[in-house]
């Protein structure tokens, strides 16, 4: 059994380390408030874009253009694949980063060749170290993911855009982390270019002789979509990151409050054991006492 003096100083540790965990609590607890308050700020513009775009393909239903995905008898495969991968700057966030890495090894065992945007240190540093066959990272893209803000969101979806314009990538996804609620991350993939026609359909079809809303699109549909979309594709990525970012500071609360509550239960643990270290050193103190005094006794 170690002495008193040993699980003192391990206890001191201990509650040393409860102070950071703590603390680091309600820092994510903070900075999650302040992802979500910035989403919900944004939300509305974006999703006034999606309607323009489902009120679009509402009246032009037949358009091909560049965004979108070609129809049926094209049946051509994509074979370049950009993907963004949004991961942590640090750990400490419990199976958060795993969950995406283990999401962006499934996306580089698809057929065709693939790049991928990585976002976060820690996932750069994943990818520096195991160099997976058939994909190439960006060591260009070097965006970190404390405080997402619009401005970066922007330069992310130009860079993806213009290369979907020049015909390097064929396809753009995004693997993030969403947070259903408060006791769950779930790491998933969206494919952000091209769009898909069926997304924007309405759930219900419009009955016959309804009357719809008259709209005029100057100087053409495309042109219309030439400028939407872009912003359309830029408010997604916010919103991945966002939800990234907030999904990492709730696992990183779990994380520490589960580390907290460890850390009591073993303190709760260690004071007994102090408790008896230090019952055994005073009986044996006092054993050693009575010892003394009755060999002195016996001495006389």
């Amino acid at each position: 059994m170690a002495n008193a003096r040993e699980i003192r100083e391990r206890m001191s540790s201990i509650q040393d380390t409860m102070k950071i965990t703590n603390a680091m609590y309600m820092i994510s607890s903070s900075k999650m408030k302040r992802a979500k308050k910035a989403l919900a700020d944004t939300e509305p513009y974006f999703y006034a874009l999606q309607d323009a775009i489902r009120r679009i393909l509402r009246h032009v239903p037949e358009i091909e253009h560049r965004y979108f995905e070609r129809g049926a008898g094209d049946g051509k495969k994509a074979k370049r694949i950009g993907t963004i991968v949004v991961t942590a700057d640090k750990g400490l966030a419990g199976a958060y980063n795993h969950n995406v890495l283990k999401l962006a090894e499934e996306q580089a065992a698809r057929e065709g060749q693939h790049r991928f945007f990585v976002l976060g240190e820690l996932g750069r540093q994943y990818f520096r170290r195991k160099q997976l066959p058939g994909v190439e990272v960006d060591t260009d893209f070097r965006y970190t993911v404390q405080r997402p803000t619009m401005h970066r969101a922007r330069l992310i979806s130009e860079k993806v855009v213009r290369q979907f314009h020049e015909g390097e990538l064929d396809e753009v996804h995004i693997i993030y982390t969403v947070m259903p609620n408060a006791m769950t991350e779930l790491a998933e993939t969206q494919q952000l270019l091209p769009l898909q026609k069926a997304k924007f359909q309405p759930s219900m079809a419009v009955p016959y002789g309804v009357h719809q809303e008259e709209i005029m699109l100057s100087p053409s549909a495309d042109v219309v979509l030439d400028n939407i979309v872009p912003n359309y594709v830029t408010g997604m990525i916010f919103g991945c990151l966002v939800e990234s970012y907030a999904s990492e500071q709730n696992a990183r609360m779990t994380a520490m409050d589960s580390s907290t509550r460890n850390a009591k239960e073993i303190l709760k643990d260690l004071s007994v054991e102090y408790n008896r270290a230090r019952q055994a050193a005073i009986t044996q103190e006092i054993t050693e006492v009575i010892s003394g005094a009755r060999a002195q006794k016996g001495g006389r």
